[in-house]
């Protein structure tokens, strides 16, 4: 039986290990707790230390609890023992925590507590899960996952509300519903579901609340409008959810085009789209629809927003002769939205994707934070802080914000990209024992990106394991398809170094062990 089959949960000297979720957290500098990547045995040994706190806990009994009905050698321990060290006593002035005592063990000499099961009742967490499609027409899909995705949004706006990624919240598509596993997972309190029946221009929407500790239904109830008061519908499912959780609800201002519900359909119908996997054909699927939407209602915040975004995200990965056209264009959109709308989320998403495009990262950190003022909950925004907190050299704050994105969407379709980057953080402060986890993490997660493989070969060789650096390095060149690998200089002109302060870990550590891994100057 593992180690970590109980429903605790401990606190010790900034750590949080919850036994349910199987997942260990730490406290970031604003007080919140981020995950920490540990495996599977590391955690089980943990839970064994823990419970057994300031007492000695022997080889044989962690054996017995973490390797049943298995022969292993004792490295094992030792190695999961040297990964908890690691990650438990990083900035630890007083040495380690876990106190080995020759010949016979180890024990924890942290003090610890299990944390208050009233104050585990009264966190404010919940997961949105997809809204069915009870329409009779299947292509009806995006119309119910707008309406999740608007829910998702105006929660993240309630106060202390910690809201699940809607790219995590979408995994549980078409699964069976346990309210209760779910909770355990995503580490939340709260299960929002429902279903959409759309018929003609009549909505319906039924809605429940579940308590996922319990099992409960809070509150369940049906909502009818027209198509045209749809946004009213999508308010009042969250006010009764804020009344039945006894929270205030924020007033809004989200530059919805209520007024045409044309230019609606479309911005929905595009937002799908968007939200596929990366391809040309779907960025050019979901450019016509907004530009559509924008026909229809030239002064749709929604529209110029989600148009400039998917214009400048199809520059980064589908680069073209119009590359410069459309980047003029998403910053005239992104500016008409920021003017209209000084407080909508969308808008300011778009024009710091401008300022990053252009590598103006500062200007765009500042656009972020403000997205993130408006709806704390954007995971989007948070994952691209962290690279532009690197990039203009407050390098310290990058792997929180990462670590605080993975929390929101543990089961995000661009977890990988996370992976990679609190990876390569790590690398560029030299502490390659810590990156190349990560980096062969998100390798594991995403195996077609070049930027992961490059960054395994500057680790590997830095620790002398030229083989592999050179089959890391072979396989980024493949992946990339160009010439970016092909020597430092290509290199220094094709990528953004950032700031004097963040260039110089890329010349420190990056770069020679990219020199090493076979990647020549010129």
């Amino acid at each position: 039986m593992s180690a970590l089959t109980g429903s605790g949960a401990f606190l010790f000297e900034g750590f949080h290990l919850d036994q349910q979720a199987r997942v260990l957290f730490r406290r970031a500098a604003a007080g919140s707790f981020v995950p920490v990547a540990v495996g599977s045995r590391a955690l089980d040994v943990l839970g064994v230390l823990v419970g057994q706190a300031g007492d000695l806990v022997t080889r044989d009994q962690f054996m017995a609890a973490v390797w049943p009905a298995t022969v292993v050698e004792d490295t094992n321990l030792n190695m999961q023992i040297a990964a908890l060290r690691r990650v438990l006593d990083e900035g630890r002035a007083d040495g380690s925590c876990i106190q080995t005592i020759p010949g016979r063990g180890y024990r924890f000499v942290s003090r610890v507590s299990r944390e208050d099961r009233d104050a585990r009742r009264r966190r404010l967490s919940i997961v949105v899960l997809p809204f069915a499609n009870l329409s009779d027409d299947r292509e009806q899909q995006y119309f119910a996952d707008g309406i999740t995705d608007d829910v998702t949004t105006d929660l993240s706006r309630l106060a202390d509300m910690f809201v699940i990624s809607r790219n995590t919240a979408f995994a549980y598509r078409d699964k069976p519903v346990d309210t209760k596993q779910i909770g355990r997972e995503l580490a939340v309190r709260y299960v929002l579901e429902g279903s959409v029946l759309r018929s003609g221009n009549q909505v319906r929407v039924n809605a429940q609340l579940i308590d996922a500790e319990t099992d409960a239904h809070l509150w369940a109830e049906r909502f009818e409008r027209e198509f045209g008061d749809v946004f009213a519908l999508q308010t009042e499912i969250t006010r009764r959810i804020a009344w039945a959780l006894h929270l205030e609800l924020l007033d809004t201002e989200a530059g919805r085009p209520t007024d045409h519900p044309d230019a609606r359909e479309y911005i929905l119908r595009g937002h799908a789209v968007y939200a596929k996997p990366p391809t040309r054909n779907n960025y050019g699927e979901a450019i016509s629809l907004f530009e559509r939407a924008l026909a229809l209602d030239p002064h749709s915040v929604g529209a110029q927003s989600l148009l400039a975004g998917v214009l400048l995200f199809r520059v980064l990965e589908f680069p073209a002769d119009s590359s410069d056209r459309d980047i003029e264009r998403a910053e005239e959109l992104a500016a008409e939205a920021v003017a209209a709308s000084p407080r909508s989320m969308l808008a300011h998403w778009a024009k710091a994707n401008v300022l990053r495009l252009q590598r103006r990262c500062a200007e765009a950190a500042l656009q972020y934070e403000t997205v993130l003022a408006l709806n704390r909950n954007w995971v989007g925004a948070i994952a691209a802080l962290a690279w532009c907190k690197l990039l203009i050299g407050s390098t310290e704050e990058a792997i929180p914000l990462l670590q605080q994105a993975i929390r929101l969407s543990p089961r995000d379709p661009y977890i990988s990209v996370w992976y990679y980057r609190i990876g390569f953080v790590h690398l560029l402060q030299a502490r390659t024992d810590e990156a190349i986890p990560w980096l062969e993490k998100s390798a594991a997660t995403h195996t077609g990106l070049a930027t992961v493989h490059a960054g395994l070969a500057s680790a590997y060789a830095l620790k002398d394991e030229i083989e592999r650096a050179n089959h890391e390095l072979v396989e980024a060149r493949r992946l990339d398809g160009g010439d970016r690998y092909s020597s430092i200089a290509r290199l220094r002109a094709a990528e953004d170094f950032g700031v004097p302060k963040t260039r110089a870990l890329f010349e420190s550590t990056y770069l020679p062990g990219l020199r090493k891994a076979g990647v020549p100057e010129e």
